[in-house]
C-alpha cells in the first residue's frame, strides 16, 4: 500500500494536517477512536482556542519558533472553521473559547474536513517497524490481526507527548526522532497539580478561591483549589510549567483584596468581633481556620494594632510552600519539551536533515499555557505541515 503521506496520530494536530495535505493520505492511531484528548477536554466542551493566542503564551527552548505557524493560521482562522460547521461557541474567561454543546463537535469537524480531503483513517492500528527508504519511508503496521506493509513519501509525527498514559499516550514520537538522530529536549509533565507528601491540605480538600501563584520567573492570577493530594486549579497548572523540582512557590491569597484597609475599617466599626470571624467574611472559613494554626489570629479586632494587621496581610500575600512534586504524566494536560525545534523548519515543520519527515503538535518542543493555547498550536502546526506537503505536489 503506497501513500503520499502517512500521519501517525489521530489527535488534533494529526487530523488538522490530514485535512490540508492533498494527495493520498492515511492517518494511523492505536486508540479505539480519533481525537480522544479532544473529547475529554474542557469538561467535555473543548476549549478549542484562545482569543489572545500569541507567541508569548508558549514555552520552548526557542521562543521564536512558533511565530511563523501561529501567524499563518491564527485563532480566528479556526473560529471561522468552527462557524462554517455551524458549531455554537462562547468565551468563558480570559479569552478561552468553548463549544456550547459537546467537544465531540470538534472531532466531527475534523473528521468531516478529512473526509472532504479524501484522507483515510485507521484506528486500533500500531506501527511495528519503520525505516527510511530511497523514496521516503517504509512501515509495518499491525491492524485487525494482520501485519501490513506500507510506504509513503511524507511521514508526519503527530503522536503527542507522554501525558495521560491511560488514554494511550506514549513517547513514540521521541523514539522515532531518536531513530532518525533528531534531538529531543528534556521532557516532563506540565499543566499538572502540585503534590505534598505530608498530606498537608487534607483538611482543606475542596476549598477554592482566586489567588496569585508565583516563583522567581512568572506569576498567574487564577483560581486555586486545595485537594487531598495538594494544590490544583488553573493558577497551579499554569505555574507548574515553570516549576522545577525542589523549588518553593509563593501564594498570594489576597491579590485583589485590600485586607489591611478592610480590617482596619472594621476595627473602628465593630472592634468586638473576633479577628478570625471578620477575616472569614473575605476568605473561605475553612482556610482561615487552617491558617490560624500557623499565623497569629487570636483576639478581637480591637486588640489588633496596625502593625499586627500589617503582619497578617503580609503573611496572607506571601505564603511560601515547597511542593514535593507533581501528579506527573498521569494527570498532566501536556508534556513540556519534545523534539528540538532546531531540528525543524519553523515554516513547514519538516526535519531539516531528513526530507519528508515532519513533526507537529505536542510532539514538538512547543508547549502552550492552559486555556486553549495547546489546541491552537495543534491547528497552526498541523496546517503548516499540511499546506507545505500540499505545495510539494
Amino acid at each position: 500500500m503506497t501513500y503520499d503521506t502517512i500521519i501517525l496520530g489521530a489527535g488534533a494536530a494529526g487530523m488538522m494536517c490530514a485535512a490540508h495535505c492533498g494527495g493520498r493520505v492515511l492517518v494511523i492511531d492505536h486508540a479505539k477512536a480519533p481525537g480522544e484528548k479532544i473529547r475529554i477536554s474542557g469538561g467535555g466542551r473543548c476549549n478549542f482556542t484562545n482569543m489572545y493566542a500569541g507567541p508569548g503564551n508558549f514555552l520552548s527552548r526557542n521562543p521564536h519558533f512558533c511565530k511563523s505557524a501561529l501567524a499563518r493560521y491564527t485563532q480566528w482562522d479556526f473560529v471561522d472553521l468552527v462557524n462554517r460547521h455551524g458549531i455554537a461557541w462562547h468565551e468563558k474567561t480570559l479569552g478561552q473559547l468553548f463549544c456550547d454543546g459537546s467537544s465531540k463537535q470538534i472531532v466531527a469537524l475534523l473528521l468531516d474536513e478529512m473526509e472532504r480531503a479524501g484522507a483515510d483513517l485507521w484506528v486500533q492500528s500500531s506501527v511495528r517497524d519503520l525505516r527510511k527508504t530511497e523514496n521516503g519511508f517504509g512501515l509495518q503496521v499491525e491492524r485487525e490481526g494482520q501485519r501490513l506493509s506500507l510506504s509513503c513519501t511524507n511521514l508526519v509525527l503527530a503522536t503527542g507527548g507522554k501525558s495521560i498514559p491511560k488514554m494511550g499516550a506514549t513517547g513514540l514520537a521521541y523514539d522515532i526522532a531518536g531513530q532518525f538522530d533528531l534531538r529531543v529536549t528534556d521532557t516532563r509533565a506540565a499543566l499538572v497539580p502540585f503534590t505534598f507528601s505530608d498530606g498537608k491540605f487534607n483538611d482543606l480538600s475542596g476549598v477554592a478561591l482566586s489567588a496569585r501563584l508565583s516563583n522567581d520567573r512568572t506569576s498567574f492570577d487564577e483560581a486555586l483549589l486545595f485537594t487531598h493530594r495538594g494544590l490544583s486549579g488553573p493558577s497551579v497548572l499554569q505555574l507548574s510549567s515553570y516549576w522545577r523540582e525542589g523549588e518553593a512557590i509563593r501564594v498570594n491569597l489576597i491579590p485583589d483584596l485590600p485586607v489591611f484597609d478592610l480590617l482596619r475599617e472594621q476595627r473602628q466599626n465593630g472592634g468586638r468581633k473576633a479577628l478570625k470571624t471578620e477575616l472569614a467574611r473575605h476568605l473561605p472559613a475553612r482556610l482561615v481556620d487552617y491558617l490560624s494554626q500557623h499565623i497569629s489570629m487570636s483576639g478581637n479586632l480591637a486588640d489588633q494594632s496596625d502593625a499586627k494587621l500589617s503582619e497578617l496581610t503580609a503573611a496572607l500575600s506571601d505564603w511560601q510552600l515547597l511542593p514535593s512534586g507533581t501528579e506527573g504524566y498521569r494527570t498532566a494536560e501536556v508534556t513540556l519539551g519534545g523534539i528540538d525545534t532546531d531540528e525543524l523548519s519553523s515554516k513547514t515543520m519538516e526535519a531539516k536533515e531528513i526530507p519528508g519527515l515532519y513533526a507537529i503538535g505536542e510532539a514538538v518542543d512547543v508547549t502552550g499555557w492552559l486555556g486553549g493555547y495547546n489546541f491552537q498550536w495543534a491547528w497552526s502546526s498541523g496546517h503548516a505541515a499540511g499546506t507545505a506537503i500540499a505545495a510539494k505536489g
